[in-house]
């Protein structure tokens, strides 16, 4: 558990800095698992959707001590910097000068679109390598700003995943498909499945006015973007952008680019940036500081509800299904569309800063910044807060 203590709080910088911490931690230092099976975790959770680093964190934990450390693992990782965010989304909607807090931050919003043009362009530079990965991408783009529905993220994943898996030739895996069904638990499949129509049909059926609505409609928001987010935090904070604040108008452009300045400065999941929304989400309905916390810990538990059962689920025959190449072409058609949401939101996001110089160069230093040095974002975006303290 002290390892997992000090991942907590020494993880900066997303999925791709944190497996470097997670080799120093768990193989280096103390050998709990080997390099191989550190990199295969990691193999699993990024084919999988849902938060990568809490995937390979958990999956670490089951394998080291089995269910119970892998619950206990997960709930040591997310719950800090889930708080903190929880936190800031109370205060944030309490400030009295919130204006003033807006003013300093006011270079956090070209700072943001640099990261997430920098997210773009990498993933694109790794995926986009054909004309059909390209086709897939831009159909994502389009999809995402004519139609303005939530449910055009997991359409879009679905039918990207399809296409490259049906464009691509699989070997034969008969066999293969055999052991990994046999081995397949169908009560926790059922469960999976059981739970997101559940609350989708809640959120769907209880009335608007009810106080329980809002509420059980967070936690569906949640659960189902956590089935479809491939590609992690770069692909997640685009995401929530698009369906909380163009589409369902649950908080404000600027609430939103303040929360992910807060989360970028945290170590830890970048997926409890959801918990900061969800307290926010509530503030807006109406509720209380109580609704809010309530609010922060169905986002939070929401987002990362599918991935954790998900990658429980597969552990025990991840030996089985790393051979099947199906789940690559699969892939490929996911991360593609992927690429399409993070270039669609940042025309989304573009929009309202307009032609102006300055947030342009800031924009474009970010980007380069990243691009070519090895600053990392919360550097970058704790300079952009003293900025606008200052100026």
């Amino acid at each position: 558990m002290r390892n997992v203590i000090f991942f907590t709080f020494t993880a900066f910088g997303g999925a791709q800095a944190h497996i470097s911490l997670l080799l120093r931690y768990f193989v280096k230092n103390t050998h709990f698992i080997s390099e191989e099976e550190l990199l295969e975790l990691n193999a699993l959770a990024q084919v999988l959707p849902g938060p990568a680093s809490t995937q390979t964190l958990v999956g670490i934990g089951y394998k080291v001590g089995g269910l119970k450390l892998a619950i206990l693992t997960f709930l040591i990782w997310i719950i800090p910097s889930a708080a903190i965010m929880t936190l800031a989304a109370i205060s944030y909607a309490m400030l009295d000068q919130k204006q003033r807090f807006i003013e300093i931050l006011k270079f956090i919003h070209p700072i943001a679109l640099g990261i997430v043009a920098y997210g773009a362009y990498n993933l694109g530079r790794k995926v986009l390598v054909n004309e059909v990965a390209i086709f897939l991408a831009f159909g994502a783009v389009v999809a995402t700003l004519v139609l303005r529905n939530a449910y055009v993220f997991p359409l879009a994943i679905l039918i990207g995943g399809m296409v490259s898996s049906a464009i691509g030739t699989p070997t034969d895996e008969a066999q293969i498909r055999v052991r990994l069904f046999a081995n397949i638990n169908p009560r926790k499949l059922s469960y999976f499945i059981g739970v997101l129509l559940f609350m989708a049909m809640l959120g769907a059926i209880i009335n608007r006015t009810s106080p329980f609505s809002l509420p059980i409609r967070l936690f569906e928001n949640f659960y189902r973007n956590g089935i479809f987010v491939f590609g992690g935090g770069q692909v997640l904070v685009p995401l929530m952008f698009t369906e909380f604040v163009e589409m369902k108008h649950y908080l404000l452009q600027s609430d939103f680019i303040s929360g992910f300045a807060v989360q970028q400065v945290l170590p830890g999941p970048t997926f409890s940036f959801t918990s900061y929304l969800g307290a926010l989400s509530m503030k807006q309905g109406g509720y209380g500081i109580s609704g809010q916390v309530l609010g922060g810990a169905l986002a939070v538990l929401g987002i990362n509800l599918p991935g954790l059962i998900l990658v429980l689920f597969i552990v025990p025959f991840w030996d089985d299904l790393k051979k099947i190449t199906r789940i690559k072409y699969s892939l490929a058609g996911i991360n593609a569309v992927s690429v399409g949401f993070i270039i669609a939101a940042f025309i989304l996001l573009i929009k309202p800063m307009g032609f102006e110089l300055l947030p342009i160069t800031i924009l474009i230093s970010t980007f380069l910044i990243l691009n070519f040095t090895k600053i990392s974002p919360p550097f970058i975006i704790l300079a952009g807060i003293v900025l606008g303290f200052l100026i």
